[in-house]
């Protein structure tokens, strides 16, 4: 949308006077237009994706991963993760429903791997950050990752490290019936707005912090340990993100900032999924239900599988960005 950053830039500095070159101007330009932007098509996308739940009934879906066959029951898991906004904490209530319901465990790593990852948020805020080619991309490895994380984890037959007794309940996924469109509109909007306003604060720091890094770090500095020619730069960037408790949302703007400074794009697509995929307090309410041993081999492949895909992203993704 270069028609915003014409607006906004002319604003900046033809109409206030402030200088281009300036680490206040570069700040601000890059604040407001990512704004605007990012927002503008969170808003299309969320609505366009409430629309689409409004035509599904989760209860269905639940019996249906029940019932399909293992890589079918994975692929669906993984798809549902994929159209639920959901952080990884969020996520764990519903992993925990599909135990309960006698879901396969896989399938439900499958929806917990995949659910934090990729949302159309996220799939919205990638868009305006690099193009629809890293957002597609990006949003099917991480549907992927989830789908081959379920599956091993399904191969391995670690039902029994699950918790003799679960503690923790969840709501069921009530349907709920709509009778024409405007009423599926009504609904959509309504998620629109609820996931906007759990979310703006967020967004609004990480350009912040986005726009700060924009304006005043050395563009040398980033380049140098975290460029694409520092062979451990992906697995330093997984290592560092899997601690954080934050979503995806937040962190795009940080890592489009990091990109632009001169991170490889591997290693901040990397750094943005563990961060959002894997946290200490996520963790904690795993152990609920799992035993040790079973939350740590869930690190171990989704975070293996992440820094594969975050090396493959330096060889293949440098030249689109």
């Amino acid at each position: 949308m270069k028609w915003i950053s014409i607006l906004v830039n002319w604003l900046l500095f033809n109409l206030i006077g402030l200088e281009a070159t300036s680490a206040l101007g570069s700040f601000l330009s890059f604040f407001i237009t990512a704004s605007i932007e990012i927002f503008g098509m969170m808003t299309l996308i969320t609505l366009s994706i409430g629309l689409l739940r409004s035509l599904i009934d989760p209860t269905k879906i639940k019996r249906l991963l029940s019932k399909t066959g293992i890589v079918g029951s994975h692929v669906l898991a993984s798809l549902l993760g994929a159209v639920t906004p959901f952080c990884s904490c969020s996520s764990v209530p519903i992993f925990i429903g599909f135990i309960e319901s006698g879901i396969p465990l896989g399938a439900t790593f499958s929806f917990l791997i995949t659910s934090p990852i990729v949302n159309e948020a996220a799939l919205a805020l990638l868009w305006v950050a690099f193009g629809w080619k890293v957002a597609v991309i990006y949003t099917l490895t991480g549907i992927l990752i989830g789908i081959i994380g379920g599956l091993v984890i399904e191969k391995m037959g670690l039902e029994h490290l699950l918790e003799d007794y679960i503690q923790l309940s969840s709501k069921e996924l009530g349907a709920i019936k709509f009778t024409d469109m405007k009423s599926r509109f009504t609904f959509a909007w309504s998620e629109t707005k609820v996931i906007i306003s759990k979310v703006w604060k967020y967004i609004f720091i990480g350009l912040f912090i986005g726009a700060f890094i924009h304006g005043w770090t050395p563009d040398q500095f980033l380049a140098t340990y975290a460029g694409p020619n520092n062979p451990f730069a992906v697995i330093l960037g997984v290592i560092i993100g899997v601690p954080i408790y934050t979503s995806n949302i937040m962190l795009i703007p940080i890592v489009e900032t990091l990109i632009g400074k001169g991170m490889g794009i591997g290693t901040a697509l990397a750094f943005m999924m563990a961060a959002s995929a894997l946290s200490l307090p996520e963790m904690i309410m795993l152990r609920k239900v799992l035993k040790a041993k079973l939350v740590r081999i869930f690190v171990l492949i989704t975070s293996s599988s992440i820094i594969l895909v975050g090396y493959l992203f330096n060889i293949f993704l440098t030249n689109i960005v």
